[in-house]
């Protein structure tokens, strides 16, 4: 059976958008909706705006991936950026989040996911040819692939090493193990295992 509708069809059709997005359910969407259409001309119409914006001009950038208004991107045109490294992404929320940390000033390439059997995601479902095509560019002389640690993260990270073998480039992998502030008693085996086997001189 299905719920019953408790506005207008232009407020039912906003909440059902809403529930697509990541993050929000059938109740947080309508929660959003209705703050939307409380606040108007503060933020239903602003946000209207920007969205037909972002509509007409956001685009993926056609040297890395990443997603900004311009193509190339922001990223790819920044001249203070290190030219001779680039991180690999699964996606552009990973390149967002390495960019909030500050933890890298390079050049970034995002794949669009990760090789997957069971989802029939392959090599050619990915952006690898275009990160083997960058990666023999005599100016890079590092790739660091940085992916989930799944164990789709991790095939994908096997295939690229393999892929990357004749660029001549150096190939790193982001560590894995205890997380800052972590305490050993509360993780898991495999991230224990992990921190032993990718052990350092102190």
């Amino acid at each position: 059976m299905a719920p019953r509708a408790v506005a207008g069809p232009e407020i039912e059709r906003l909440i059902q958008l809403l529930a697509k997005l990541p993050g929000l359910g059938p109740r947080s969407a309508r929660r959003a909706a209705l703050a939307l259409v409380k606040r108007r001309e503060q933020l239903m119409e602003p946000l209207s705006a920007a969205l037909a914006r972002a509509v007409e001009t956001v685009r993926v950038c056609s040297e890395c991936g990443n997603v900004d208004s311009c193509d190339p991107c922001t990223i790819c045109t920044d001249s203070k950026r290190d030219a001779s490294v680039i991180v690999v992404v699964e996606d552009v929320s990973d390149l967002w989040a390495l960019e909030r940390a500050e933890a890298v000033n390079a050049r970034y390439h995002v794949l669009g996911g990760t090789l997957s059997a069971l989802d029939g995601i392959g090599p050619e479902e990915l952006n690898i040819d275009g990160l083997v095509r960058r990666a023999c560019d005599p100016l890079v002389t590092e790739v660091i692939i940085a992916v989930n640690a799944t164990v789709e993260g991790q095939t994908t990270a096997h295939y690229l090493t393999d892929q990357l073998r004749d660029a001549g480039v150096a190939v790193s992998r982001l560590a894995h193990g205890v997380p800052v502030g972590g305490e050993l008693d509360y993780l898991d085996e495999g991230t224990l295992s992990a921190a032993i086997r990718q052990r350092r001189p102190f």
